[in-house]
């Protein structure tokens, strides 16, 4: 157990991905750490989300690889295909690298393998607080999402962007087990990714250029019609897949800034709070438990919290603001039209027979990156 941490009071808000991460990370350095989150419980509820070989190391370091085993998928590859369903590109995840572990997981599972592995920690988690003002407390992070309360005290109120695009997601049920893989059909000004999930789900992520807009949170109910009209010239098994769906969330897409300030003396915030992404690099996540895990080791080796935070910030902006900004160019490259379409998914095609290995190695800097050894 580190001497700097030792029981030091840390507050967390937010019991997500990020938070819980944190909570634990923290925990296992010595910290006492209390995490409240404002859901009365920690429910089965979200969907499926995509976790590369980046987070699944801090997961791993953190000593939960057999329980993620139990409850997630190894992703195989990620298969671009047009609206017609037949094939672009397959970047074959397992031949680029085989010993770097690609994961599809519901959130609700890996938040109830981050709750418990936590709780065993000694964290405390205490559900239906509300958290209107940043707590008084010696340290506290603010893993509070999108409409963090604690990057507003850091920032000031920020309005985003909104993208012109809107999001379904859906899950349904599928008896066979298909090839774990992420596929993408892409078709112009729109575009669906899917892939299975352990004990017989498929995820569902649809995504239509429109003019006019949801809310933001992916909580906002909508009708399986909308979807499915919105979809109904895509091709393939994407028809089959819609038939299934009886339940759906919509939200709209918005492009927020990476905040400029992380942290005070005694406040920081990560993931969503400090850079909420586009979903079209499946980073979201990802990024949250980076920012966790290095964190709580900057607060590890320096006894001094500011200068610990300060670290922290000047460690993960670069990396973050990359990704963000790769995130929003898949977001064009997803929905080409006309002759780019056809210029666009020609190379991709002839990329993947004469350098199967270049598509891939395009995001090296992303997936091969390891927090833990950089910052042990």
């Amino acid at each position: 157990m580190a001497a700097v941490l030792r029981d030091r009071p840390v507050v967390v808000v937010g019991a997500g991905i990020g938070g819980l991460t944190a909570a634990l990370a923290l925990a296992r350095r010595g910290a006492a750490v209390t995490v409240l989150e404002r859901a009365a419980d920690l429910s089965e509820v979200g969907a499926g989300i995509q976790l590369s070989a980046n987070a699944v190391r801090v997961l791993e370091a953190l000593g939960l690889s057999d329980a993620l085993d139990r409850c997630s998928l190894r992703n195989r590859a990620v298969h671009l295909r047009d609206a017609s369903g037949a094939s672009v590109l397959r970047m074959d995840l397992m031949a680029h690298r085989p010993q770097a572990r690609f994961l599809l997981i519901h959130r609700a599972r890996l938040i109830a393998v981050l709750a418990r592995a936590a709780t065993a920690a000694g964290v405390q988690i205490r559900t239906g607080q509300e958290v209107t003002a940043p707590p008084d407390a010696p340290l506290v992070i603010g893993a509070d999402g999108l409409k963090s309360r604690i990057r507003a005290a850091l920032n000031g109120q920020e309005v985003p962007f909104f993208t012109g695009q809107t999001a379904w997601r859906a899950l349904i049920a599928e008896d066979v087990a298909p090839q774990p893989e992420a596929q993408v059909f892409m078709g112009r000004g729109r575009h669906l990714v899917s892939y299975p999930l352990a004990g017989g789900l498929r995820n569902i992520v649809a995504v239509q250029e429109r003019r006019d807009w949801q809310d933001e949170g992916w909580s906002h109910p909508d009708a399986p019609a909308n979807l499915r009209a919105a979809f109904a010239g895509f091709a393939g098994p994407v028809p089959g897949w819609l038939s299934a769906v009886e339940e759906v969330h919509v939200w709209g897409l918005f492009r927020h800034q990476v905040a400029a300030r992380w942290h005070d003396d005694g406040r920081a915030i990560l993931g969503d709070a400090a850079h909420p992404t586009l979903p079209f690099l499946a980073q979201g996540a990802g990024m949250a438990i980076e920012d966790a895990w290095v964190l709580a080791a900057c607060l590890d080796a320096d006894g001094d919290q500011a200068a610990a935070l300060a670290l922290y910030q000047t460690a993960r902006q670069p990396r973050v603001t990359r990704i963000v900004e790769a995130a929003n160019a898949n977001a064009r490259n997803y929905h080409l039209g006309g002759l780019k379409r056809v210029v666009g998914h020609g190379v991709l095609r002839l990329a993947g027979r004469v350098a199967p290995s270049f598509m891939p190695g395009r995001f090296d800097w992303l997936y091969d990156h390891d927090p833990v050894a950089q910052h042990p």
